[in-house]
């Protein structure tokens, strides 16, 4: 019965999006999406989702000096940098490198860079997260990734490139929405608005499982937390949490 109620109404959410899978259909929506509609969205939705998350994130990175390189530099990669949103928590003086498979974000990214002179910027680099080979073995102290595993082609692959950028003893920063319990509401939602909202968000997945891929990753410390942030009438309140640490 619930299977049945799922198929039926992810039915009828395809039937609202039609004019969106028909011009998919044409080869339309992709380069649209990535280059007006979803960088459009993504900006002014995170503006929603950084007053819920804020004091997380403030918690989160209260503890990026402690990686820095025994010179006392902080040399930080950011991978699916998006607009910028996390520049405000870096600590002064930290180097930053930014990395994004999307091109397209460069206004929202120079507005964050403004506002937001306490750090250095090194470089914006287009790359996915899997594929990160412009960015030497070892080279930093620290990765951030928030809202991008659900995007990336592969997690594991990506988490081996984190890996293998980081210095030992480095960590990996990640705030990211997740699939939820699977007896849950929000679980039963994301499956209706799953192939829907992949095909809206430039390919972001809402059922991923990625606490699982940290857990079996060759990382020295986990510290992960599951969390809901309160974004009504979403399917992607579900979130983890945490850092990992090389």
């Amino acid at each position: 019965m619930r299977e049945a109620s799922i198929l039926f109404l992810r039915a009828c959410l395809t039937l609202l999006a039609m004019p969106i899978y028909l011009l998919s259909f044409l080869g339309i929506w992709e380069p649209l999406c990535k280059k007006v509609f979803f960088p459009y969205v993504l900006e002014n939705l995170l503006v929603f989702h950084e007053r819920k998350v804020k004091k997380q994130k403030q918690d989160l990175f209260r503890n990026l000096p402690d990686f820095a390189s025994p010179s006392g530099e902080l040399r930080l990669l950011e991978i699916g940098t998006g607009c910028g949103t996390n520049f405000q928590f870096y600590p002064p003086g930290c180097r930053v490198t930014c990395t994004d498979i999307n091109p397209n974000f460069q206004q929202g990214l120079s507005k964050s860079m403004s506002k937001n002179q306490h750090i250095h910027y090194e470089q914006f680099l287009v790359s996915a997260g899997e594929d990160l080979r412009q960015v030497p073995s070892g080279s930093v102290d620290a990765v951030v990734g928030t809202l991008v595993l659900c995007s990336v082609q592969s997690v594991n692959d990506t988490l081996k490139e984190v890996l293998r950028v980081l210095r030992p003893g480095g960590a990996f920063y990640f705030l990211e929405h997740v699939a939820g319990h699977h007896s849950s509401w929000s679980y039963f939602w994301q499956q209706i608005c799953y192939p829907t909202w992949k095909l809206l968000f430039a390919g972001c997945c809402i059922n991923r499982e990625p606490w699982k891929n940290l857990e079996q990753a060759n990382f020295s410390e986990l510290r992960l937390q599951h969390i809901t942030v309160a974004l009504p009438c979403t399917p992607v309140q579900p979130h983890i949490i945490g850092y990992a640490v090389k």
